[in-house]
């Protein structure tokens, strides 16, 4: 072999090596430039998911509320039932009462009655 044929050999070697060195020391900067891109793919789509899962916590909330805003309505009409109770037995009386003052007056004067009657249907 030739002193020039070894030298060109040599240098083929040298910028293949000097090509790898390059290509290894940038290969960080390939795959930070490679992790870039996905995020710049991924994100608008991520934060469309959290707008997304905001939006439906909020109408969870806005229900969970509602639902426990009625628990605690029936719990109260639970303890009102004496109440009710109550105005069931006063409703009673005052019909008792005025089928009592209806049928004395019928048997006294039937006119009266009738004017009574008409009063209490437009009134």
């Amino acid at each position: 072999m030739d002193d020039q044929e070894m030298q060109l050999k040599a240098k083929r070697v040298t910028d293949k090596f000097t090509e790898s060195m390059y290509v290894l020391a940038n290969e960080p900067s390939v795959a930070l430039y490679r992790l870039q891109e996905h995020v710049r793919r991924s994100l608008p789509e991520l934060v469309q998911h959290k707008t997304d899962m905001q939006s439906w916590e909020e109408q969870s909330q806005g229900a969970i509320y509602t639902v426990e805003y009625a628990c605690s309505a029936v719990k109260s009409m639970t303890n009102s039932s004496p109440y009710f109770k109550s105005i069931d037995g006063l409703l009673r009386q005052a019909i008792s009462l005025k089928d009592q003052i209806s049928s004395s007056q019928s048997r006294s004067n039937p006119s009266e009655c009738t004017y009574i009657f008409f009063f209490l249907l437009h009134n």
